[in-house]
């Protein structure tokens, strides 16, 4: 018998925490059953779950779909896509059937990786190998949960990727409905025309959009724009920095012009007219710390740092008390230091 494998890959990182991992469960949950009523599905899908933070593990291995129930899933520290990456072709090496002279293999698998931030590992040499021995024999659909991930990085990988915009209860509901319906329109293409590419369902009326990874998003290369949200009072604000130039005497060179970023300002702004007057999508642009002098006091609040960047990617500030809780994502931490290399940050368009 030919199988389909279904893989779930699915981000357990610590902003995953709470609602989003208890919808994603949820869903796993109305998937199966919807796939057990359907005679396509039943006779050819197989459903692996791999979980990734800073490491990944196997939560379910490639199982029948009758006999496959939904893991619990668990919650761990960091977004390491590129472990999560080495282990699933690693688990594909292992687990799926390839065509012989004696038999057909297994149906192409489809993947559908969930993440809801960037990652916190070096990925590159993983989305190589993908690149370079899989991706041609796999269909991987990734999805943004939530704006904060870097959809241009994750179209390096594949070319279907998409946006859940937003994450209550019913856009992840009507979500998970989309991913049944693909399974089962694949399911029957395998069966009946033998065509094995993944058939996507539409998204219309639902909160999922179609990313185009291609598209060169322009900034103000004159300044660096960062949008923060008040630990306070949750208000906006904007933190303004401008491009200069110096010179940096190097050893060989002579003096070489450098370009840094000076702090202007911060200010608090309406987040909702914001909102409304800003072009549609992600810049997907970020800028390291170390590229920008100066940090501003909260102009919400007062607190003594208006720069700092949880593990989701944005900004908020922070007072005296070091013990903080993210106003983007809720994730509760201490602050830490960067280190020397600096973190990336995201900027607006200027």
């Amino acid at each position: 018998m030919r199988r389909l494998p279904i893989y779930f890959l699915v981000d357990v990182s610590e902003s995953m925490v709470g609602e989003p991992i208890e919808e994603v469960q949820n869903g796993m949950r109305t998937i199966i059953q919807e796939l057990r009523v359907d005679p396509y599905a039943l006779e050819t899908a197989f459903v692996s779950v791999i979980a990734f933070a800073g490491k990944a593990t196997s939560l379910s291995p490639l199982t029948e779909l009758y006999k496959f129930y939904p893991p619990t899933f668990p919650v761990g520290g960091g977004t390491s896509l590129g472990t999560a990456m080495n282990y699933l072709m690693d688990d594909l090496d292992k687990s799926i059937q390839k065509t012989t002279l004696e038999m057909k293999g297994d149906w192409k698998p489809i993947i559908f990786l969930f993440t809801d931030g960037n990652p916190t590992d070096e990925y590159m040499d993983a989305f190589n190998r993908w690149n370079a021995k899989y991706r041609k024999s796999c269909n991987l659909i990734a999805i943004s949960i939530g704006d904060n991930v870097n959809t241009q990085m994750l179209g390096q990988i594949t070319d279907n990727v998409l946006r859940l915009k937003d994450t209550d209860a019913e856009s992840f509901n009507q979500f998970f409905k989309w991913v049944t319906a693909s399974i089962k329109a694949t399911s029957v293409s395998v069966t009946d025309y033998s065509n094995d590419d993944v058939q996507l369902a539409t998204t219309n009326g639902i909160n999922l959009e179609k990313v185009d990874t291609k598209k060169v998003c322009k900034i103000d290369e004159n300044f660096v724009v960062l949008l923060g949200k008040c630990q306070t009072t949750k208000q906006n604000y904007l933190v303004k920095y401008a491009k200069r130039m110096s010179k940096v005497e190097m050893e060989g060179l002579g003096d070489v012009d450098t370009r840094f970023f000076k702090l202007v300002g911060a200010y608090s702004i309406d987040g909702e007219t914001y909102k409304k007057l800003s072009a549609d999508g992600e810049t997907n642009r970020s800028i390291n710390t170390t590229e920008m002098r100066g940090v501003p006091t909260c102009p919400c609040c007062g607190n003594q740092l208006g720069i700092v960047v949880c593990e989701c990617g944005n900004i908020f500030c922070v007072g005296e008390d070091m013990h903080s809780s993210c106003p983007w994502c809720g994730l509760e931490g201490t602050l830490g230091s960067t280190g020397e290399g600096g973190v990336d940050v995201n900027r607006g368009r200027g």
